[in-house]
């Protein structure tokens, strides 16, 4: 078994592994942007138009246990190479989808995209956490959630100035002109894609080869000893609760993760909010993650445990759900982005605590927690379905369509709420379950 490098060995390899966070930070972020872009250019649902997160983070769910697989049979270092590959290959794919403007095309490519990030997170989340000692564990996730909350914010702006700039135009365009005119506007907004996309594929393939080479050391994890000789060793990966309580409150947080940061453009503009404001609401969302990231890493665990962040994190999160659909206008709008606050060390203080004593089954562990990042495709098209329930419900009791929008999109975050609980749980009594005290 490998040991630990000393701390002085470990800074270039978390440097490399903040890179590939802030890669998927990238291409996970730009989602804030894609969603409006795809409801306008195919013409969606609220509902319709959240399946671009849920083509993203589905993946999680089919590829993790295979990412698992291919991962105990190359190794950290090359699962991380094939995940960038992968990732440049659903960016091309977004080439095809954009000539054809067909929606499940799109899906498609982002589905792939979702595979080579599973991949890349199967491998690079269990790396960082043992680089070092467990206690400090939270503190390089939080260096980590910098780079890829960073990446986010920046990927969010420029994404949405490339897809959503002269949007409200385009819409109001689009009906007043004949059908053909309508087909041809919209051909031309969906090409916009094209460029960014390939040089995206070509950073990430370029980046796929350098990690090969990347002076990365062979790490494993530490198993649990036993403590007396009444004890027997874990022979089973379901012999660990509090593992399986961890990925459920991994799967509710990322969903309401996502919905913080991938609603809140849509949520905007369903305020009446200007587009050209609108479209930097994610950054508030990414900016607030990562100021916490930043506390996060001066205060772990020298100041605080990761668990005390995770009980403050799950606090709050239940208070600002309550703040966000009891406030109307742009001040629900800070309060959403403040979730960010809520939300950036839920990750990094969960992670540590769910793969505590796991040793050999740290990599299965890992696949499962890499599949509640599936939380990200399951709740925000519930939190998109409920909208559009609400909207209707409101515009059938006679309600503006203008003011009913404004008001479901509010009342959708009620969804928040019970995953806040769960994470709340969690903080409290749920990691301990099943661990002998020592």
């Amino acid at each position: 078994m490998s040991e630990i490098p000393p701390k002085n060995k470990t800074l270039v390899p978390i440097i490399i592994i903040a890179g590939l966070f802030f890669i998927f930070g990238f291409v996970t972020w730009i989602n804030g942007a894609l969603i409006p872009f795809m409801k306008t250019i195919n013409e969606l649902t609220d509902a319709e138009s959240y399946l671009v997160a849920s083509a993203s983070y589905i993946s999680f769910v089919v590829m993790a246990l295979p990412a698992s697989s291919i991962i105990n049979s190359i190794g950290y270092k090359k699962g991380m190479s094939l995940g960038l590959i992968v990732m440049a290959i659903g960016a091309l794919v977004f080439i095809p989808a954009a000539n054809a403007r067909t929606y499940w095309v799109f899906l498609f490519a982002i589905f792939i995209q979702g595979a080579g990030m599973t991949l890349l997170q199967t491998a690079s989340n269990p790396y960082i956490t043992i680089l070092g000692p467990i206690e400090s564990a939270a503190k390089r996730i939080a260096i980590m959630g910098i780079a890829n909350k960073v990446a986010g914010a920046l990927g969010s702006v420029i994404f949405g100035a490339i897809l959503l700039s002269g949007i409200d135009d385009l819409k109001n365009k689009l009906v007043t002109v004949k059908a053909a005119e309508k087909a041809s506007l919209l051909d031309t907004m969906a090409n916009s894609v094209v460029t960014p996309y390939i040089v995206m594929a070509i950073v990430l393939f370029t980046l796929g080869v350098f990690i090969r080479k990347a002076p990365l050391p062979d790490v494993e994890a530490e198993p649990l000893t036993a403590t007396s000789s009444d004890e027997k060793i874990k022979t089973s990966i379901f012999q660990f609760p509090h593992l399986w309580l961890g990925v459920l409150a991994l799967f509710v947080y990322v969903g309401v993760e996502v919905v913080a940061g991938d609603t809140i453009i849509a949520y905007g503009i369903s305020l009446d909010i200007p587009v050209e404001k609108a479209k930097f609401f994610t950054l508030f969302t990414l900016m607030a993650m990562v100021a916490t990231y930043a506390l996060g890493v001066v205060l772990i665990p020298k100041y605080i445990s990761q668990t005390f962040a995770l009980k403050a994190s799950a606090i709050l999160g239940i208070l600002l759900s309550f703040c966000i659909v009891f406030t109307t206008g742009f001040t629900s709008v800070l309060l959403l982005a403040a979730l960010g606050i809520a939300n950036a060390l839920v990750w990094p203080a969960i992670w540590p605590l769910a793969i505590t004593g796991l040793g050999k089954f740290t990599k299965t562990a890992s696949a499962l927690l890499i599949m509640a990042i599936s939380g990200g495709a399951i709740i925000p098209p519930l939190y998109g379905a409920l909208v559009d329930y609400k909207k209707q419900e409101f515009i059938s009791n006679g309600i503006t369509e203008v003011l009913a929008t404004a008001d479901a999109a509010s009342f959708g975050y009620w969804i928040l709420l019970p995953s806040y609980l769960i994470i709340f749980y969690y903080a409290f009594w749920g990691h301990k379950v099943g661990l002998q005290s020592n």
